[in-house]
């Protein structure tokens, strides 16, 4: 199972962060892997209408514009992985390179 997560990179780009659900985003790592400087979690009402969907339901796919996304590198080993489908309590399964596709993501260490 993995989480998405809108961040704020310098407090003008959102970028989408996914990663294990029993970890926790590094933001100084999301940032780097940003070419930013600085991140934080983006406020509720700024993700919601960045991506179309409510927050705790919020996918990394189909959103209303396309963001730079991020996948935590642990993604990679596996041959499926669960992430949210764009309703609370409702995931898709995937392999990790057919959410790199969806999603143009970029494999980063974005874990502390």
């Amino acid at each position: 199972m993995y989480k998405t997560l809108l961040v704020s990179i310098d407090t003008k780009t959102l970028v989408v962060a996914v990663v294990p659900v029993g970890r926790q985003l590094s933001l100084k790592a999301l940032a780097k892997a940003a070419g930013g400087k600085k991140a934080n979690m983006a406020e509720k009402a700024l993700a919601e209408r960045g991506t179309g969907y409510l927050l705790g339901g919020i996918s990394p796919i189909g959103q209303k514009r396309r963001m730079d996304t991020f996948v935590d590198r642990s993604a990679e080993a596996l041959h499926r992985l669960f992430v949210c489908a764009g309703r609370r309590g409702t995931e898709i399964e995937l392999s990790p390179a057919d959410l790199q596709r969806a999603t143009n993501a970029r494999f980063y260490d974005l874990v502390s």
